[in-house]
Protein backbone atom coordinates (compact mmCIF):
# COMPACT_ATOMS: atom_id res chain seq x y z
CA UNK A 1 0.00 0.00 0.00
CA UNK A 2 1.22 3.24 -0.56
CA UNK A 3 1.26 6.75 1.36
CA UNK A 4 0.67 9.55 -0.60
CA UNK A 5 3.35 12.09 0.86
CA UNK A 6 2.85 15.68 2.44
CA UNK A 7 3.46 18.65 -0.17
CA UNK A 8 5.59 21.77 -0.37
CA UNK A 9 3.89 24.56 -2.14
CA UNK A 10 5.97 27.22 -4.07
CA UNK A 11 5.94 30.91 -3.78
CA UNK A 12 7.61 33.90 -5.62
CA UNK A 13 7.34 36.31 -2.70
CA UNK A 14 9.59 39.79 -3.00
CA UNK A 15 11.46 37.47 -6.25
CA UNK A 16 12.65 35.16 -3.32
CA UNK A 17 12.07 31.29 -4.38
CA UNK A 18 10.82 29.55 -1.38
CA UNK A 19 8.89 26.35 -0.48
CA UNK A 20 6.37 26.49 2.13
CA UNK A 21 5.41 23.25 4.01
CA UNK A 22 1.33 23.53 4.53
CA UNK A 23 1.59 20.70 6.67
CA UNK A 24 -1.04 18.43 4.60
CA UNK A 25 -1.85 15.38 6.79
CA UNK A 26 -1.52 11.53 4.89
CA UNK A 27 -4.68 9.70 5.90
CA UNK A 28 -4.20 6.22 4.79
CA UNK A 29 -7.34 3.38 4.17
CA UNK A 30 -5.69 0.03 4.17
CA UNK A 31 -8.12 -2.33 2.90
CA UNK A 32 -8.81 -5.99 2.75
CA UNK A 33 -9.70 -7.49 -0.38
CA UNK A 34 -9.89 -10.38 1.23
CA UNK A 35 -12.98 -9.09 3.16
CA UNK A 36 -14.32 -6.68 0.31
CA UNK A 37 -13.68 -8.36 -2.74
CA UNK A 38 -13.39 -12.18 -2.15
CA UNK A 39 -11.55 -14.65 -4.36
CA UNK A 40 -9.43 -11.71 -5.86
CA UNK A 41 -6.41 -12.63 -3.90
CA UNK A 42 -4.52 -13.76 -7.04
CA UNK A 43 -6.31 -11.40 -9.03
CA UNK A 44 -3.33 -8.67 -11.51
CA UNK A 45 -4.29 -5.41 -10.01
CA UNK A 46 -3.41 -1.71 -11.40
CA UNK A 47 -2.79 1.05 -8.59
CA UNK A 48 -3.56 4.79 -9.85
CA UNK A 49 -4.17 8.42 -8.27
CA UNK A 50 -6.77 10.53 -9.02
CA UNK A 51 -6.89 14.46 -8.27
CA UNK A 52 -9.44 16.72 -8.51
CA UNK A 53 -9.19 20.92 -7.99
CA UNK A 54 -11.27 23.51 -9.13
CA UNK A 55 -8.49 26.13 -10.29
CA UNK A 56 -10.52 29.34 -9.53
CA UNK A 57 -10.72 31.32 -12.79
CA UNK A 58 -8.71 34.65 -12.98
CA UNK A 59 -12.09 36.36 -13.75
CA UNK A 60 -13.41 35.06 -10.74
CA UNK A 61 -10.70 35.57 -8.51
CA UNK A 62 -11.58 39.61 -7.48
CA UNK A 63 -10.90 41.55 -4.60
CA UNK A 64 -14.78 42.28 -4.11
CA UNK A 65 -14.70 38.60 -3.40
CA UNK A 66 -11.45 37.91 -2.19
CA UNK A 67 -10.76 41.48 -0.38
CA UNK A 68 -8.68 39.46 2.40
CA UNK A 69 -6.18 38.25 -0.06
CA UNK A 70 -3.24 40.26 -1.15
CA UNK A 71 -3.93 42.03 -4.82
CA UNK A 72 -0.56 39.99 -6.00
CA UNK A 73 -1.76 36.73 -4.77
CA UNK A 74 -4.81 36.72 -6.36
CA UNK A 75 -2.94 37.87 -9.77
CA UNK A 76 -3.08 34.55 -12.15
CA UNK A 77 0.06 35.43 -13.28
CA UNK A 78 1.51 34.26 -9.47
CA UNK A 79 -1.46 31.87 -8.89
CA UNK A 80 -0.93 29.67 -11.56
CA UNK A 81 2.53 28.70 -10.48
CA UNK A 82 1.13 27.46 -7.36
CA UNK A 83 -1.65 25.39 -8.94
CA UNK A 84 0.64 23.64 -11.27
CA UNK A 85 3.70 23.19 -8.80
CA UNK A 86 1.07 21.35 -6.94
CA UNK A 87 -0.54 19.63 -9.82
CA UNK A 88 3.10 18.69 -10.38
CA UNK A 89 3.75 17.75 -7.14
CA UNK A 90 1.42 14.92 -6.34
CA UNK A 91 1.70 14.02 -10.14
CA UNK A 92 -1.55 11.83 -10.34
CA UNK A 93 -2.37 9.62 -13.13
CA UNK A 94 -5.99 11.16 -13.90
CA UNK A 95 -6.75 15.29 -13.33
CA UNK A 96 -10.16 16.72 -13.11
CA UNK A 97 -9.96 20.51 -13.25
CA UNK A 98 -13.00 22.72 -13.18
CA UNK A 99 -12.95 26.74 -14.00
CA UNK A 100 -10.30 26.30 -15.98
CA UNK A 101 -9.90 29.25 -18.31
CA UNK A 102 -9.81 28.08 -22.24
CA UNK A 103 -7.03 30.47 -23.37
CA UNK A 104 -5.27 28.72 -20.28
CA UNK A 105 -5.97 25.52 -20.97
CA UNK A 106 -4.15 25.88 -24.50
CA UNK A 107 -1.74 28.39 -23.54
CA UNK A 108 -0.49 27.44 -20.04
CA UNK A 109 -2.54 23.92 -18.30
CA UNK A 110 -1.85 21.89 -21.68
CA UNK A 111 1.64 23.02 -23.02
CA UNK A 112 3.53 22.36 -18.78
CA UNK A 113 1.79 19.25 -18.35
CA UNK A 114 2.45 17.36 -21.54
CA UNK A 115 5.97 18.42 -20.56
CA UNK A 116 5.39 15.95 -17.83
CA UNK A 117 3.22 13.20 -19.75
CA UNK A 118 0.07 13.70 -19.84
CA UNK A 119 -2.34 14.64 -22.67
CA UNK A 120 -5.84 16.05 -22.11
CA UNK A 121 -9.19 17.31 -23.41
CA UNK A 122 -11.36 20.19 -22.37
CA UNK A 123 -14.24 22.25 -23.00
CA UNK A 124 -15.81 25.65 -21.22
CA UNK A 125 -19.43 26.52 -20.56
CA UNK A 126 -21.66 26.70 -23.04
CA UNK A 127 -22.25 29.96 -23.39
CA UNK A 128 -18.68 29.95 -25.55
CA UNK A 129 -20.78 29.25 -28.61
CA UNK A 130 -22.87 32.51 -28.57
CA UNK A 131 -19.17 34.77 -27.77
CA UNK A 132 -17.26 36.25 -30.22
CA UNK A 133 -13.31 34.73 -30.50
CA UNK A 134 -12.18 37.20 -28.54
CA UNK A 135 -14.66 37.29 -25.42
CA UNK A 136 -14.66 33.02 -25.98
CA UNK A 137 -11.10 32.17 -24.77
CA UNK A 138 -11.99 34.34 -20.89
CA UNK A 139 -14.97 30.91 -20.88
CA UNK A 140 -14.07 28.84 -17.98
CA UNK A 141 -14.38 25.28 -18.31
CA UNK A 142 -13.54 21.45 -17.33
CA UNK A 143 -10.31 19.49 -17.57
CA UNK A 144 -9.42 16.21 -17.68
CA UNK A 145 -5.59 15.10 -17.72
CA UNK A 146 -4.12 11.87 -18.05
CA UNK A 147 -0.82 10.18 -18.58
CA UNK A 148 -0.27 9.01 -21.74
CA UNK A 149 1.75 6.27 -20.80
CA UNK A 150 -0.85 4.59 -18.68
CA UNK A 151 -3.98 5.58 -20.51
CA UNK A 152 -5.22 5.89 -24.14
CA UNK A 153 -8.05 8.06 -24.87
CA UNK A 154 -11.10 5.91 -26.70
CA UNK A 155 -13.41 8.48 -26.97
CA UNK A 156 -14.32 11.67 -25.03
CA UNK A 157 -18.07 13.24 -24.71
CA UNK A 158 -19.49 16.67 -23.83
CA UNK A 159 -23.02 17.01 -21.58
CA UNK A 160 -24.43 20.20 -21.89
CA UNK A 161 -27.31 20.50 -19.37
CA UNK A 162 -29.27 23.59 -20.97
CA UNK A 163 -29.40 21.66 -24.09
CA UNK A 164 -30.32 18.43 -22.19
CA UNK A 165 -32.94 20.78 -20.12
CA UNK A 166 -34.56 21.70 -23.23
CA UNK A 167 -34.72 18.56 -24.70
CA UNK A 168 -36.42 17.07 -21.52
CA UNK A 169 -38.78 19.98 -20.83
CA UNK A 170 -41.90 18.12 -21.31
CA UNK A 171 -43.42 21.45 -21.21
CA UNK A 172 -42.38 22.37 -17.86
CA UNK A 173 -42.10 25.86 -17.51
CA UNK A 174 -40.06 25.46 -14.18
CA UNK A 175 -37.41 23.47 -16.63
CA UNK A 176 -37.43 26.46 -18.91
CA UNK A 177 -36.80 29.14 -16.89
CA UNK A 178 -34.96 28.25 -14.03
CA UNK A 179 -32.41 24.98 -15.40
CA UNK A 180 -32.02 25.68 -18.70
CA UNK A 181 -30.10 29.14 -18.71
CA UNK A 182 -27.57 27.47 -16.52
CA UNK A 183 -24.78 27.27 -18.80
CA UNK A 184 -22.52 24.50 -17.18
CA UNK A 185 -20.84 21.19 -18.21
CA UNK A 186 -20.32 18.24 -17.58
CA UNK A 187 -16.96 16.53 -19.65
CA UNK A 188 -16.35 12.78 -20.23
CA UNK A 189 -13.30 10.54 -21.14
CA UNK A 190 -13.57 7.14 -21.95
CA UNK A 191 -10.14 5.38 -20.99
CA UNK A 192 -8.50 2.45 -21.82
CA UNK A 193 -5.54 1.13 -19.55
CA UNK A 194 -2.16 -0.21 -21.35
CA UNK A 195 0.66 -1.96 -19.80
CA UNK A 196 1.99 0.96 -18.16
CA UNK A 197 -0.74 1.22 -15.85
CA UNK A 198 -0.04 -1.82 -14.46
CA UNK A 199 3.48 -1.51 -13.29
CA UNK A 200 4.96 -5.30 -11.76
CA UNK A 201 1.28 -6.63 -11.99
CA UNK A 202 0.70 -6.97 -15.81
CA UNK A 203 -1.97 -9.53 -16.30
CA UNK A 204 -0.85 -12.42 -18.70
CA UNK A 205 -3.72 -12.41 -21.03
CA UNK A 206 -3.62 -9.04 -23.36
CA UNK A 207 -7.58 -8.06 -23.00
CA UNK A 208 -7.27 -8.27 -19.24
CA UNK A 209 -4.43 -5.02 -19.26
CA UNK A 210 -7.06 -3.08 -21.14
CA UNK A 211 -9.40 -1.95 -18.88
CA UNK A 212 -12.45 0.49 -19.38
CA UNK A 213 -12.79 3.63 -17.18
CA UNK A 214 -15.26 6.55 -17.75
CA UNK A 215 -13.31 9.70 -16.05
CA UNK A 216 -16.23 12.44 -15.47
CA UNK A 217 -16.04 15.73 -14.47
CA UNK A 218 -18.85 17.96 -13.91
CA UNK A 219 -19.54 21.71 -12.29
CA UNK A 220 -22.47 22.02 -11.03
CA UNK A 221 -24.25 25.37 -10.83
CA UNK A 222 -23.10 27.38 -8.04
CA UNK A 223 -26.50 29.56 -6.35
CA UNK A 224 -28.21 28.05 -2.57
CA UNK A 225 -31.11 29.07 -4.35
CA UNK A 226 -31.13 27.22 -7.49
CA UNK A 227 -30.77 23.62 -5.43
CA UNK A 228 -33.50 22.16 -7.82
CA UNK A 229 -31.53 23.05 -10.86
CA UNK A 230 -28.28 21.41 -9.04
CA UNK A 231 -30.25 18.06 -8.90
CA UNK A 232 -31.51 18.46 -11.66
CA UNK A 233 -28.22 18.81 -13.53
CA UNK A 234 -26.63 16.02 -11.20
CA UNK A 235 -30.16 13.75 -12.94
CA UNK A 236 -29.25 14.79 -16.11
CA UNK A 237 -25.25 13.92 -15.72
CA UNK A 238 -26.17 10.22 -14.50
CA UNK A 239 -28.25 9.97 -17.41
CA UNK A 240 -25.75 10.71 -19.91
CA UNK A 241 -23.31 8.18 -18.12
CA UNK A 242 -25.15 5.36 -18.99
CA UNK A 243 -26.13 6.62 -22.02
CA UNK A 244 -22.43 6.67 -22.68
CA UNK A 245 -21.76 3.37 -21.08
CA UNK A 246 -24.68 1.86 -23.25
CA UNK A 247 -22.70 3.29 -26.50
CA UNK A 248 -19.52 1.50 -24.94
CA UNK A 249 -21.37 -1.93 -24.72
CA UNK A 250 -23.08 -1.83 -27.91
CA UNK A 251 -18.98 -0.84 -29.79
CA UNK A 252 -18.17 -4.05 -27.68
CA UNK A 253 -21.13 -6.46 -28.89
CA UNK A 254 -23.21 -4.80 -31.15
CA UNK A 255 -27.00 -5.66 -31.21
CA UNK A 256 -26.73 -7.61 -27.34
CA UNK A 257 -27.85 -5.82 -23.99
CA UNK A 258 -24.78 -3.73 -22.85
CA UNK A 259 -23.46 -4.60 -19.52
CA UNK A 260 -22.47 -0.84 -17.75
CA UNK A 261 -20.44 -3.16 -15.03
CA UNK A 262 -17.38 -3.71 -17.27
CA UNK A 263 -16.89 -0.13 -17.77
CA UNK A 264 -15.35 1.34 -14.09
CA UNK A 265 -16.60 4.71 -13.72
CA UNK A 266 -15.02 8.04 -11.90
CA UNK A 267 -17.05 10.97 -11.21
CA UNK A 268 -14.91 14.43 -10.04
CA UNK A 269 -16.54 17.37 -9.62
CA UNK A 270 -17.23 20.46 -8.05
CA UNK A 271 -20.59 19.66 -6.97
CA UNK A 272 -21.77 23.51 -5.19
CA UNK A 273 -23.53 20.71 -2.83
CA UNK A 274 -23.06 20.07 1.23
CA UNK A 275 -22.95 15.76 1.95
CA UNK A 276 -27.16 16.64 3.28
CA UNK A 277 -27.62 17.93 -0.17
CA UNK A 278 -29.98 15.96 -2.04
CA UNK A 279 -27.21 15.72 -4.87
CA UNK A 280 -24.90 13.87 -2.68
CA UNK A 281 -27.69 12.02 -1.56
CA UNK A 282 -28.85 10.96 -5.00
CA UNK A 283 -25.29 9.96 -6.58
CA UNK A 284 -24.29 8.07 -3.21
CA UNK A 285 -27.78 6.10 -2.35
CA UNK A 286 -28.15 5.80 -6.57
CA UNK A 287 -32.05 7.30 -5.18
CA UNK A 288 -33.60 10.38 -4.67
CA UNK A 289 -37.67 10.68 -3.37
CA UNK A 290 -39.86 12.82 -6.37
CA UNK A 291 -40.81 14.89 -3.39
CA UNK A 292 -37.12 15.84 -1.84
CA UNK A 293 -37.19 19.21 -0.41
CA UNK A 294 -34.43 20.05 -2.99
CA UNK A 295 -36.87 20.14 -5.79
CA UNK A 296 -38.69 22.81 -3.77
CA UNK A 297 -42.57 21.67 -4.39
CA UNK A 298 -42.20 22.60 -8.11
CA UNK A 299 -43.53 20.86 -11.04
CA UNK A 300 -40.67 18.90 -12.26
CA UNK A 301 -42.09 14.86 -11.91
CA UNK A 302 -43.04 14.35 -15.28
CA UNK A 303 -39.72 15.50 -17.53
CA UNK A 304 -37.49 14.11 -14.59
CA UNK A 305 -39.48 10.70 -15.42
CA UNK A 306 -38.54 11.02 -18.56
CA UNK A 307 -34.64 11.60 -17.21
CA UNK A 308 -33.80 9.38 -15.07
CA UNK A 309 -35.87 6.72 -17.09
CA UNK A 310 -37.09 5.27 -13.75
CA UNK A 311 -40.51 3.28 -13.84
CA UNK A 312 -40.94 3.96 -9.98
CA UNK A 313 -44.03 6.54 -9.18
CA UNK A 314 -42.11 8.35 -5.84
CA UNK A 315 -38.56 7.97 -6.48
CA UNK A 316 -35.59 8.72 -9.45
CA UNK A 317 -32.76 6.19 -9.31
CA UNK A 318 -29.30 5.45 -11.15
CA UNK A 319 -27.60 1.91 -12.00
CA UNK A 320 -24.99 2.82 -10.79
CA UNK A 321 -22.40 1.56 -7.28
CA UNK A 322 -20.84 4.51 -6.28
CA UNK A 323 -18.61 5.72 -3.33
CA UNK A 324 -17.46 8.70 -2.22
CA UNK A 325 -13.42 8.35 -1.62
CA UNK A 326 -14.11 11.28 1.38
CA UNK A 327 -15.90 11.62 4.31
CA UNK A 328 -16.74 14.70 6.52
CA UNK A 329 -14.33 13.49 9.42
CA UNK A 330 -11.35 13.56 6.70
CA UNK A 331 -12.03 16.61 4.98
CA UNK A 332 -14.25 18.72 6.52
CA UNK A 333 -14.08 21.74 4.06
CA UNK A 334 -13.15 21.28 0.82
CA UNK A 335 -14.08 25.15 -0.72
CA UNK A 336 -12.75 27.53 2.27
CA UNK A 337 -13.19 31.41 1.67
CA UNK A 338 -14.40 34.23 4.29
CA UNK A 339 -18.38 33.85 3.71
CA UNK A 340 -18.12 29.58 3.22
CA UNK A 341 -16.73 26.68 4.68
CA UNK A 342 -18.00 23.38 3.49
CA UNK A 343 -17.68 20.35 1.62
CA UNK A 344 -19.07 20.36 -2.34
CA UNK A 345 -16.18 19.10 -4.06
CA UNK A 346 -16.05 14.64 -4.68
CA UNK A 347 -14.68 11.97 -6.00
CA UNK A 348 -16.73 9.23 -6.56
CA UNK A 349 -15.82 5.47 -7.71
CA UNK A 350 -17.37 2.07 -8.34
CA UNK A 351 -17.23 0.63 -5.28
CA UNK A 352 -17.53 -2.82 -7.06
CA UNK A 353 -14.05 -2.35 -8.82
CA UNK A 354 -12.04 0.15 -7.06
CA UNK A 355 -10.64 0.00 -3.96
CA UNK A 356 -9.54 3.46 -1.67
CA UNK A 357 -5.69 3.01 -0.33
CA UNK A 358 -4.46 6.61 0.57
CA UNK A 359 -5.59 10.10 0.42
CA UNK A 360 -4.97 13.33 0.45
CA UNK A 361 -6.46 14.74 3.85
CA UNK A 362 -6.75 18.52 5.25
CA UNK A 363 -4.62 21.37 5.73
CA UNK A 364 -3.28 21.42 9.58
CA UNK A 365 -6.22 23.35 11.51
CA UNK A 366 -3.52 24.57 13.74
CA UNK A 367 -1.43 26.13 10.40
CA UNK A 368 -4.99 28.44 9.70
CA UNK A 369 -4.87 29.88 13.37
CA UNK A 370 -1.06 30.19 14.14
CA UNK A 371 -1.27 32.24 9.96
CA UNK A 372 -4.76 34.29 11.06
CA UNK A 373 -6.17 32.73 7.73
CA UNK A 374 -9.35 33.45 7.15
CA UNK A 375 -10.09 32.17 4.04
CA UNK A 376 -8.15 31.29 0.61
CA UNK A 377 -7.06 32.22 -1.56
CA UNK A 378 -3.53 33.10 0.61
CA UNK A 379 -0.07 34.07 -0.61
CA UNK A 380 0.40 29.82 -0.07
CA UNK A 381 -2.25 28.47 -1.28
CA UNK A 382 -3.46 29.61 -5.00
CA UNK A 383 -7.09 28.60 -4.80
CA UNK A 384 -10.47 29.15 -2.98
CA UNK A 385 -10.90 24.94 -3.40
CA UNK A 386 -8.44 22.30 -1.97
CA UNK A 387 -7.59 19.77 -4.30
CA UNK A 388 -8.65 16.46 -3.81
CA UNK A 389 -6.47 13.33 -4.30
CA UNK A 390 -7.19 9.63 -3.80
CA UNK A 391 -5.18 6.06 -5.04
CA UNK A 392 -7.08 3.82 -5.53
CA UNK A 393 -6.92 -0.02 -6.82
CA UNK A 394 -8.31 -1.52 -9.73
CA UNK A 395 -10.01 -5.04 -9.90
CA UNK A 396 -10.01 -6.11 -13.30
CA UNK A 397 -12.51 -7.20 -15.73
CA UNK A 398 -11.64 -10.43 -17.35
CA UNK A 399 -10.78 -11.58 -20.89
CA UNK A 400 -13.23 -13.10 -22.76
CA UNK A 401 -12.73 -15.43 -26.13
CA UNK A 402 -15.78 -12.83 -28.06
CA UNK A 403 -13.59 -9.73 -27.15
CA UNK A 404 -15.67 -8.73 -24.28
CA UNK A 405 -14.64 -7.92 -20.69
CA UNK A 406 -16.38 -9.59 -17.70
CA UNK A 407 -15.78 -9.38 -14.24
CA UNK A 408 -15.02 -12.85 -12.52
Amino acid sequence: MHSIVNPYKYMDDNKEKKFIENNRQTTISISSKETQLPGLLATPYCIFTVMCYNVLCDKYATQQMYGYCPSWALNWDYRKKGIIDEIRHYGADIISLQEVETYQFYHYFMPELKLDGYDGIFSPKSRAKTMAENDRKHVDGCAIFYKSHKFTLIKEHLVEFNQLAMANAEGSDHMLNRVMPKDNIGLAALLRTTEGAWGDHVPTDPAQVQQLILVCTAHIHWDPEFCDVKLIQTMMLSNEIRSILDQVGQSFRPGHKSDSSNVHLLLCGDFNSLPDSGVIEFLSSGRVASDHRDFKDLAYKSCLQKISGCDKPNEFTHPFKLASAYSEDIMPNTNYTFFFKGIIDYIFYSKQSMVPLGLLGPLSADWFREHGVVGCPHPHVPSDHFPLLVELELIPTIGTSNGLISRR
